[in-house]
């Protein structure tokens, strides 16, 4: 299998999944690359980190090298990356990250599991919406936000979790979160006022935008 080297991480896509526009982000560097410089610029050892939506594993790889992989809670929803993550992490001596299988939900979600929709290129895999029928659609495990962080208590969390994330924010986030990093999917979302939401609700948690880290649609906030 074709194999990918990204800021000192060696990254393999499962043959499936490698679509010419994965494999060309893969080899020029610039797969989740917001993601990657937002890494390298805010987490420091000691961090907790709690990544929502793992993909390859090359964010949770790459946090492991700076707090070290006992220290990185990956969550990933779609059950056929779970292999090639596992794998991705054992290539970068980072097995030792806590990887979950589940999609997060609000604190006000009921229910144990959730539909999820597969799409061919893993990286646009979704919470499945009421037009999603078919083979594609499984259910995952629901992992609540608040258990999550009240679990984890991380310092440092960043997700990608095309357009999820709107509802993970109904309640105020707790003081030890001290950085978070959003990719925002403004096409997921009803109206503009759902990214005013999320970012009142980390205003009000202390947490406030941070334009060193924050790139295009990455939206990064830290704790003043």
């Amino acid at each position: 299998m074709e194999s990918f080297e990204i800021n000192g991480v060696t990254l393999v896509c499962p043959e499936a999944q490698l679509t010419e526009k994965i494999r060309s982000k893969l080899a020029s560097g610039e797969y989740e690359g917001s993601e990657a410089r937002a890494v390298k610029m805010r987490v420091k050892a000691g961090h907790r980190v709690l990544e929502l939506g793992a993909g390859l594993g090359y964010i949770g790889a790459l946090a492991a090298q700076i707090v070290g992989a006992s220290h990185v809670t990956s969550v990933e929803a779609n059950p056929d990356m779970i292999g090639a993550i596992t794998a991705n992490y054992a290539r970068n001596g980072a097995g030792g990250i806590d990887l979950r299988h589940g999609a997060a939900v609000g604190q006000d979600y009921e229910g144990d599991t959730l539909a999820f929709a597969r799409a061919k290129q893993f990286w646009a895999s979704r919470i499945a919406g009421a037009g999603d029928t078919g083979a594609g659609v499984v259910e995952v495990p629901a992992l609540r936000i608040d258990a999550l962080l009240g679990e984890v208590k991380p310092n440092f969390v960043i997700m990608d979790i095309e357009g999820a994330e709107q509802y993970l924010f109904a309640a105020k986030w707790p003081r030890f979160v001290k950085h978070v990093v959003i990719e925002l999917h403004p096409k997921q979302y009803e109206s503009g006022k759902v990214i005013k939401h999320m970012v009142d609700v980390l205003s009000r948690s202390g947490l406030t935008y941070d334009p060193v880290a924050s790139r295009g649609t990455l939206l990064a906030l830290r704790r003043v």
